[in-house]
């Protein structure tokens, strides 16, 4: 029951940092795009990972320096925002999670790289294939 409670902050704080995001006027925040992907509260709610993935790699130093500077900002509109007895101490993460399913689809998509399982198909041809 306790972690199904995690959980549902663990929503919520991902919506509402996503909101307050784009009140951020730090110019490191402002010039690429970036998306929360995943947030992992610990049990005491004392900490929270949040997970980001840059669209732009090469300017996701400078994000992650932007995101660490404007976390107390972000943790003090959490809080008012959420109405928990402990709001958590943020701390941003890069993730690269979107861009390594994007490489395994591109390889699962490439013939070379997989090939059918069963020779007997290799009649039939998909939609995206033509």
């Amino acid at each position: 029951m306790a972690s199904n409670r995690i959980g549902r902050i663990n929503e919520e704080i991902q919506r509402e940092l996503s909101a307050l995001l784009r009140t951020v006027k730090d110019p490191r925040l402002q010039s690429g795009l970036f998306t929360i992907t995943h947030v992992d509260t610990t049990s005491d709610l004392r900490w929270a990972k949040v997970f980001i993935s840059a669209l732009d790699k090469s300017q996701e130093a400078e994000m992650m320096k932007g995101l660490k500077s404007a976390a107390g900002y972000l943790r003090r509109e959490l809080g008012s925002a959420l109405g928990l007895r402990y709001t958590p101490q943020l701390q941003f993460i890069a993730d690269d999670s979107i861009e390594k399913g994007a490489h395994i689809l591109e390889m699962l998509r490439d013939p070379q790289v997989v090939k059918p399982a069963n020779p007997a198909n290799e009649h039939i041809h998909l939609e995206d294939e033509e």
